[in-house]
């Protein structure tokens, strides 16, 4: 962005609050989960074995011991429900993973929105600029936002009346956001000149996991966002877009996607990766339980790619670039990825709740393990700062020049 920070979707903090949270996501239904209509399927290949050294049942009596301690003492007001989920919660904190952890339904809910892209608010991309001002870098088509007049390079200077001085953009976009059929006042500073409150709806707001198009030079570029229900089809569309038009590379851009589908990962990487080959093995401990493969419509693969990865590449998008990349059908140039390597089941219970267990993990093409390394790409990119302009994004400037000269 040259001046500005990352960009930010008012709909989500993808690397603030949800940092562990969406990351997790992402690998959850990363290996071996689907889901649709909202309900879930659990599709691992082997049977889980309980852990040795722990009893059928564990004995409460010293945790009714806290229980009657909590109840008689705490000066405050606590109901069954918080208790009861405290200990779920704790349950699921007991082995130190920090990927391993119970959601309350409420909880569950919006971890499903969050890999979908869906959510409830005004829909506009946010960044805060060197002032420290928070400035909307686009409205996203058809929402509240963009309905409203909302226009690039507006500075948010107060949100419902509140000024934004000092405030991050993680706090704006969690100001913000707020249920559907709700209403959020935004103060608008207009090239430093006018001043305009804007009175917005938000809305339940789905936005495209890919997006596409064809930069100078015949290349074309594919963004993935989240690998998510619309990933697969929407990828397809790209592809045959590209073949259509005769591009002469390709840059796939995987900066800042936390992960999501399985399915999605092994097929957006099967339009370059030649059938039968290698996306990903799974192992527990040192035993195979499952190797994923290509499976077939590689109408890109022998077209000149480049995948762009940074620190918020994650788990699916970490798998596509090592599958591309091991598979000699891609080059990579950025900055080295988060490394997600692990593999969560997730567990539904009746009233909603889950529990995410770590099972298993994952391994690329080439047997590297990526947990904590992370994809180092074969050509280091810094990330300054970028922007929607192709002039002010190194990494981008980076993948023409290599395109170029393939």
């Amino acid at each position: 962005m040259g001046f500005k920070t990352k960009v930010w979707r008012l709909h989500r903090c993808r690397w603030g609050r949800w940092v562990l949270s969406l990351v997790v996501i992402a690998v959850v239904f990363l290996l071996g989960f689907n889901f649709g209509d909202g309900n879930l399927s659990v599709a691992f290949p082997w049977d889980n074995k309980p852990l040795t050294g722990l009893p059928a049942a564990l004995d409460y009596s010293s945790v009714n011991q806290v229980y009657q301690a909590l109840k008689d003492n705490y000066d405050g007001h606590l109901t069954e429900t918080e208790l009861l989920n405290g200990l779920k919660e704790g349950l699921a904190a007991a082995p130190g993973d920090p990927y391993t952890e119970y959601f309350t339904p409420s909880q569950a809910k919006a971890f499903n929105n969050e890999l979908n892209n869906t959510f409830s608010g005004i829909g506009a991309e946010l960044s805060q600029d060197s002032s420290g001002d928070i400035e909307i870098i686009a409205p996203i088509a058809g929402t509240p936002a963009a309905s409203a007049g909302l226009q690039p390079q507006d500075i948010i200077t107060a949100i419902n009346g509140v000024s934004t001085s000092g405030m991050n953009v993680d706090t704006a976009v969690n100001d913000i956001r707020g249920p559907a059929g709700t209403k959020v006042v935004l103060t608008i500073l207009r090239n430093n000149t006018q001043t305009l409150n804007l009175t917005i709806i938000r809305k339940n707001i789905t936005v495209p996991s890919v997006t596409t198009k064809i930069l100078p030079g015949n290349i074309g570029y594919m963004s993935i966002s989240t690998f998510a229900d619309d990933t697969t089809s929407l990828a397809q569309k790209a592809a045959n877009q590209f073949v259509g038009d005769h591009v002469k590379g390709i840059i796939l851009d995987l900066r800042d996607d936390p992960g999501g589908l399985l399915s999605a990962a092994v097929n957006v990487s099967s339009l370059w990766v030649e059938p039968n080959q290698m996306i990903l093995q799974e192992k527990r401990g040192s035993t195979v339980v499952q190797t994923y493969y290509a499976e077939g419509g590689d109408v890109l693969h022998g077209i000149p790619t480049v995948v762009l990865i940074n620190g918020g590449s994650a788990s699916a998008s970490e798998i596509t670039t090592g599958a591309l990349h091991d598979n000699h059908d891609a080059y990579v140039i950025g900055e080295k990825s988060f490394g997600k390597g692990v593999v969560q089941q997730l567990i539904n219970f009746k009233d909603g709740s889950q529990l995410k267990v770590t099972v298993a993990s994952w391994y690329r093409p080439d047997g590297q393990d990526i947990e904590h390394k992370g994809i180092i790409p074969d050509e280091k990119v810094a990330d300054k700062g970028t922007d929607l302009q192709a002039s002010n994004d190194p990494q981008l400037l980076a993948a023409q020049s290599y395109l170029a000269k393939h």
